[in-house]
């Protein structure tokens, strides 16, 4: 190992862990003006910890905003103690957040479902950039294989249930506009956030097409996903349903592979 290496380990064990191997390589000037090692490491350790939280409230600006200055800082102490920085890129801080505040003892409800969609947006916007299907690509499969078709989505495609309002919320606050209260609906809706053109979306969804994206993720096929539509839609008119989805789905860029059984 390096010295710079060595260093720069040592370092970092005292900015995590407040490991002192790293004491002995920092110059005490105390004489000269009155700053000790102790001083020095805590100018960088308080520097590190400020960093960790500006990383915070820019990934879940939001969250900051409902909770308010001084109740979001006080839960980001505690979260950088449990939750220390791992990754180089500072991106990726924050995502154990929702679950950090589910046993927080300040995590309102709201708070823990804002965190949710915030870090999808989140995720949406840095997914892989991969080429996404046409209508034409449907259209190059038999009509009489239809049913062996399953579905691959593109990696920034996620689900999730909301039992708030924090769609609206959160584009109140994205938009600067007057403050709207959280407030609990009467049963979960159905989300679906992704990217397309280099920008997020997300829309609500029926409770059909809910399950007809939840089941094709799983792999389902063609087939599998008109029977199922059938809890809420004549055997009849199942198939014209679904392949509507379908068709939505690759006008929103939403899928990136069609498969058929053996290919």
């Amino acid at each position: 190992m390096s010295e710079l290496h060595r260093l720069q380990k040592d370092m970092m064990a005292w900015l995590m862990q407040k490991d002192e191997h790293i004491k002995p390589d920092i110059i005490d000037t105390g004489e000269v003006n009155k700053v000790s090692v102790e001083q020095r490491l805590a100018v960088y350790g308080n520097a590190y910890g400020y960093r960790l939280i500006d990383a915070l409230s820019d990934n879940y600006p939001a969250v900051h905003t409902l909770m308010g200055d001084d109740d979001f800082y006080e839960m980001s102490y505690s979260y950088i103690a449990v939750n220390p920085s791992a990754h180089f890129s500072l991106r990726y801080f924050g995502h154990k957040l929702e679950g950090f505040l589910a046993s927080y003892n300040k995590g309102l409800p709201i708070y823990i479902e804002m965190a949710k969609f915030e870090w999808a947006l989140r995720n949406a916007f840095d997914s892989k950039n991969i080429p996404t299907l046409t209508l034409a690509s449907l259209q190059e499969i038999p009509v009489e294989r239809w049913g062996e078709l399953q579905f691959e989505f593109h990696p920034s495609v996620s689900r999730i249930d909301l039992e708030w309002n924090t769609p609206q919320l959160w584009a109140a606050i994205e938009e600067g506009a007057d403050p709207i209260a959280p407030e609990q609906l009467e049963h979960p809706y159905a989300w679906i956030l992704w990217r397309k053109d280099l920008l997020n979306y997300y829309r609500s969804l029926d409770v059909d097409e809910a399950y007809t994206i939840d089941a094709a993720m799983q792999g389902s096929d063609f087939s599998s996903l008109c029977e199922g539509v059938c809890e809420w839609i004549d055997e009849e008119h199942a198939p014209a349903r679904v392949a509507g989805f379908l068709s939505e789905w690759l006008n929103e860029k939403l899928l990136i592979n069609i498969r058929l059984d053996d290919a």
